[in-house]
């Protein structure tokens, strides 16, 4: 046994010591060179990461791969080359990251838009102006009611919504129901399957009214034109539906024939929205980018990119100016119509955004994600109001009520007293309802109702039919509908009115 003294001790010690110091700094090395992948520019287009592989000599497409995995391949591939170069010589790095960011700064990122596109922002931001001052006026209203009625109104609401109980399930369809829509009069529902199938029931006897066929893959989303079933021709576009075979498909009441298919997405389309006017419709794809279509002539007007995942809800806001996108790159979008602008960026979620609504009140957005959480968002601060640990799985739907007054009696005192600013104090606690409380989806099995002031929970309701894929409030604030994965779909109602 050799004999331990005190050279050998402190030899020991310094290897010791040197060793430590070189794991650690290997430890550095790899957070430096993450941090500095993080940053390094790379293209967003598939087919220029496929040509930058090749140039760099990595194979373009491993088995398996989708377009975002390989962009992060790429990623990590410079990161190593730029590592690598700079134990080699710093300044060979700098040149040729200046070179890159330089080269980055000059590509040009837009593209031109047809003169339709200029004609539709212009007929939206028409449209949307007089929309917005009627709001407006309505809130200020509303900012002026008395505490206590404000209290009675609450109370009367969430009393209301506490007593909704299952008054039915239908089977729906062969696959599970994706997505559940209530027409604009609350008679019917619409639902789309993976089998690639549209029904349309009546409500609430849940009865089958019509089956739409037109597509060959999974619907991801379906939309009812604004004024479907209200003043709406039977005979026009009355519904949307968009699915896997990557079309967007409009259908009238009348007939179980497609009116037309919109063409031009390159991967599975997963929501589609109707403009509030009607005349425009925005579609959600795996392809990353969400597209802008013209009812009437079936055309693109649009082409938008900005997520670098694929998108997968979209949704207008009720005045019409403004759309939001959110993919599963966990980013949500805010668009203005009007400019072709980003109005916000919703960054925040850790996981997919798989739902987006916008708040009646027209400045919140509820985002419901994958991990598990509904975040609310405020535009007049560009940033997260309120995360709520909402469900524990995915979140797939939120919805918040929006409550419709078709008496042609109040619809006119309405008109009329917009023109002096003001609105009856009678309207203004009825249509103070509306946005009063939001409905969200999760795959744990529940529906959840919460209130949208304080986002506190108001009721949970178990759905006993597994994965909660889908969830819709009807405008007369008297049905909320769910689509579930067993094929499925439930029908809840007030006990009282049972």
């Amino acid at each position: 046994m050799p004999e331990l003294t005190l050279e050998t001790l402190v030899d020991d010690g310094q290897y010791a010591s040197e060793r430590a110091r070189i794991e650690n700094q290997i430890v550095l090395d790899e957070l430096e060179r993450k941090k500095k992948a993080r940053t390094t520019a790379v293209p967003t287009d598939d087919t220029r990461v496929k040509a930058r592989l090749r140039e760099i000599g990595e194979p373009i497409t491993l088995f398996g791969e989708r377009a975002a995995d390989r962009r992060d391949r790429l990623i990590y591939v410079l990161s190593q080359i730029n590592a690598a170069r700079g134990e080699d010589g710093g300044a060979v790095e700098t040149e040729s990251s200046e070179s890159e960011e330089e080269e980055e700064k000059q590509e040009e990122f837009y593209t031109p838009g047809s003169l339709e596109l200029l004609e539709a922002r212009r007929h939206i931001a028409e449209f949307s102006l007089p929309r917005a001052q009627k709001r407006i006026a309505q809130q200020r209203q509303e900012h002026a009611m008395p505490l206590s009625q404000i209290l009675d109104i609450r109370k009367q609401v969430f009393t209301h919504i506490k007593k909704f109980a299952n008054i039915g399930s239908q089977i729906g369809d062969e696959r599970p129901i994706s997505q559940v829509r209530f027409s604009p009069n609350s008679q019917y529902l619409a639902t789309g399957s993976w089998s690639g199938n549209v029904k349309i029931w009546n409500i609430p006897a849940c009865n089958p009214v019509s089956s739409l066929r037109g597509h060959s893959d999974r619907v991801g989303g379906v939309a009812w034109h604004p004024q479907a079933t209200l003043t709406q021709s039977e005979e026009a576009v009355n519904l949307a539906s968009g699915a896997g075979d990557s079309n967007v498909i409009l259908w009238s009441l009348k007939s179980p024939t497609p009116l037309s298919t919109l063409k031009g997405h390159q991967d599975r389309v997963c929501r589609v929205a109707f403009h509030p006017s009607g005349n425009y419709i925005a579609s959600a794809s795996f392809d990353t980018t969400w597209r802008f279509w013209d009812v009437e002539t079936s055309t693109e007007l649009l082409l938008q990119e900005g997520h670098s995942k694929e998108v997968y809800a979209v949704e207008f806001q009720d005045d019409g100016a403004l759309i939001a996108s959110g993919g599963l790159d966990a980013i949500g979008r805010v668009w203005d119509l009007r400019t072709g602008r980003t109005a916000m960026v919703l960054d925040g979620h850790v996981n997919s955004i798989f739902s987006i609504n916008f708040s009646p009140n027209g400045f919140q957005i509820a985002t419901g994600s994958g991990d598990d959480t509904i975040r609310i968002w405020d535009m007049r601060s560009l940033k997260a109001l309120y995360t709520i640990p909402a469900h524990k799985s995915n979140v797939a739907d939120v919805r918040f009520i929006r409550l419709t007054f078709n008496m042609p009696s109040m619809q006119d005192s309405m008109e009329v007293d917009i023109k002096d600013g003001s609105i009856q104090s009678s309207h203004v606690a009825e249509i103070y309802k509306s946005g009063l409380y939001l409905a969200s989806a999760g795959y744990d099995g529940y529906i959840k109702l919460w209130s949208a002031d304080d986002w506190q929970l108001q009721r949970s309701i178990a759905v006993d039919a597994g994965k909660v894929m889908s969830v819709d409030l009807s405008s007369d604030g008297k049905y909320i509908a769910s689509g579930s994965w067993n094929r499925s779909y439930q029908l809840f109602s007030p006990e009282d009115s049972i």
